[in-house]
């Protein structure tokens, strides 16, 4: 009985596992750790220059940040937040993707119109796939299969067999594509096109664009509109895009493809990432420097939570 109580007594002093979202700081070379429950900043930590693209292991365990600046991505320790190691990535590393077998990542190196792919576990580069000038977005689709890198000055979506490491095909979409997004089925991609003002949706059986999808935002000159990150609820029935220096993110109904509202956030939202639930959207606003907390439910802002300069990624942490 009192080792049973004893334990208890343990338990309840124990600290409960807090939910996080990390923010990358590209001016400040940092992330910013926000604590879902009370969304406040609750650890700020040291990166490589200009930290951008971030990802965690599929346990967990390990934190990947593109730090751009250093060449370099650093695998750092979430709970220390120490600096494992470093691992190759090819110049200018921005953003990445790990395939599902939780092992390879997939890496955009901007200034050198390749794809990087490194085996975490050896450290190694295992394959650099050339691509269109000025990579960017990075996605794997869910069975593992395929690759996608989008090419800011090509403007193009470029699709990589996986255990081949070879093209298969160049899709076209509108000017500088940044981000790209498979549907949990993989049936459908998604690529936003920052200055096109668009998002193309293409079927993946055949490569084709099934839809474009196209905002307007009251009041907003059209050039500022700019689609950059996105995300999809779990239900995946709505996309959330986020418009730049619009400082709007849109709601998309993914069944119609129509947008059906327009939410304020901070100066130049960029990316964005959920809870777990899903009940509440961070977005990044870079010139801001700040994160807008967003109630999915009723679409509406209803917190702004300081960060550091220029906001950049962000990333769940459970």
């Amino acid at each position: 009985m009192r080792t049973a109580l004893a334990l208890l007594a343990l338990t309840l002093a124990a600290p409960l596992a807090a939910e996080e979202i990390w923010v990358t700081n590209e001016k400040d070379d940092t992330i910013s750790v926000i604590d879902v429950a009370t969304l406040e900043v609750v650890r700020t930590i040291a990166t490589g220059e200009r930290p951008r693209g971030i990802t965690f292991s599929h346990d967990f365990s390990r934190v990947y940040i593109c730090a751009s600046d250093s060449d370099t991505v650093q695998v750092m320790d979430p709970e220390t937040g120490e600096i494992l190691h470093d691992l190759p990535s090819g110049e200018d590393p921005e953003q990445f993707v790990l395939h599902p077998n939780d092992r390879h990542l997939y890496i955009a190196n901007e200034d050198d119109a390749i794809t990087t792919v490194v085996d975490t576990e050896t450290r190694r580069v295992i394959a650099q796939i050339d691509v269109g000038i000025e990579p960017e977005g990075m996605a794997v689709s869910p069975d593992g299969r395929i690759a996608i890198t989008t090419s800011e000055t090509t403007n193009m979506a470029h699709w990589i067999d996986t255990e081949t490491r070879q093209l298969f095909a160049n899709t076209l979409v509108d000017a500088r594509p940044r981000h790209a997004e498979f549907v949990h089925d993989g049936a459908e991609l998604w690529v936003s096109s920052e200055i096109g003002g668009t998002v193309t949706v293409f079927d993946v059986a055949t490569q084709a664009d099934k839809a474009k999808i196209a905002f307007e935002v009251k009041g907003v000159h059209p050039d500022r509109v700019q689609p950059v990150g996105f995300e999809l609820t779990a239900d995946e029935k709505t996309a959330f895009v986020a418009l730049g220096p619009s400082n709007h993110v849109a709601v998309v109904d993914t069944a119609t493809y129509e947008v059906v509202d327009y939410i304020l956030v901070g100066r130049r939202v960029w990316h964005m990432a959920f809870n777990s639930d899903k009940s509440l959207l961070f977005t990044t606003n870079g010139v801001s420097g700040d994160v807008t907390v967003i109630d999915v439910a009723r679409r509406e802002a209803i917190k702004s939570i300081k960060v550091g300069r220029f906001p950049w990624g962000a990333a769940l942490r459970p």
